[in-house]
């Protein structure tokens, strides 16, 4: 059994995370990641109303009495969502885990503190990890350039951004981005990390409540099957390689594009579109190179169960057998 400062602070078995992915983040699969053993996170805005995250919360129970958490993302917008809503709908459901991403989460911080809710932050740098950990959140994942979904404007990958984070964030850190196999853990381990997170990954198995089409997809796809979009904009998000990416990539290569050149294609509709109906081409959607790493679509328990016994291994036997 792998043992470390992330198990230990938030109280699962394995030091493995399924991060907030915005549409895939339902009871089913979290429900399938805590029975293994390890953290699933429910996000939030997934749900329209914080009474449907309440109800989703209460469906998660029904399927797994191991923890779980929920994911609060908090993006600016001209008409945000109700943030304190669901927080407090968090906080009245009794769950004790929380992961925020996105903006600085210390307005929210007093709340989940006098709630006993323990706070995992999502970061994409070492300056970020410094003031999560400034303001009192409970651990941090530090993201680096290969994840999916937003990895910041540094492009720091993660074989230079985890250990570089672990060398002074002193609260329990987990390694985010490229991670899908045990050799993935182990190594997190040596750069210092106290876990890993995975979304990606977690998508492409059973339990995963999208399309069958697009998990088939993903096990084709190879760790150049990915585009960069929103460069133009400050706002880089790593999604899968098809002909919607694509065109975004080519209206932002044309200069001075904005938003509303794009809008039409990134509508976040389109992209729950694609993992309703297998539409791979429909829409935007979320995928890290890790794609390189997915071969195949096992239950979540086998998946788990899989990269922690080849983490073992690797840390006993393989790298025990380098020292002469």
């Amino acid at each position: 059994m792998l043992k470390t400062r992330f198990t230990e602070t938030f109280g699962i078995e394995h030091p493995v995370v399924q991060g907030g992915m915005q549409w895939v983040g339902r009871a089913e699969l979290v429900a399938a990641v805590a029975n293994a053993g390890a953290l699933g996170f429910m996000t939030a805005l997934t749900q329209p109303t914080p009474e449907d995250l309440t109800k989703e919360i209460a469906r998660c129970r029904e399927m797994t009495d191991k923890p779980f958490g929920v994911n609060l993302t908090i993006l600016p917008a001209l008409t945000p969502p109700p943030y304190e809503e669901y927080r407090d709908a968090i906080i009245s459901s009794g769950i004790k885990i929380v992961e925020t991403a996105g903006q600085n989460p210390q307005p929210h911080l007093p709340d989940f503190k006098a709630a006993g809710v323990k706070v995992l932050h999502k970061c994409t740098s070492v300056r970020h990890g410094l003031k999560a950990q400034a303001i009192g959140v409970d651990g941090i994942s530090i993201d680096g350039f290969e994840c999916a979904g937003h990895p910041g404007e540094d492009d720091v990958p993660g074989l230079i951004l985890i250990p570089a984070a672990a060398s002074k964030i002193e609260i329990p850190m987990i390694a985010s981005g490229g991670f899908g196999d045990g050799r993935g853990l182990a190594a997190a381990l040596a750069l210092g990390a106290d876990g890993i997170n995975m979304g990606t990954r977690f998508m492409c198995t059973v339990e995963s409540p999208i399309h069958e089409d697009v998990k088939k997809r993903m096990v084709e796809m190879t760790e150049r099957d990915t585009k960069l979009i929103f460069r133009t904009l400050h706002n880089t998000a790593r999604v899968a390689k098809n002909a919607v990416s694509e065109e975004v990539v080519s209206i932002e290569a044309k200069g001075n594009a904005t938003i509303d050149d794009i809008r039409h294609l990134v509508a976040g509709q389109r992209g729950k579109g694609v993992y309703e109906n297998g539409d791979v081409e429909h829409g935007i959607w979320s995928a890290g190179q890790v794609l390189g790493l997915i071969n195949d679509i096992p239950t979540v328990d086998e998946l788990v169960s899989r990269i922690v016994a080849e983490a073992e291994g690797i840390i006993s036997n393989r790298l025990a057998r380098c020292v002469a």
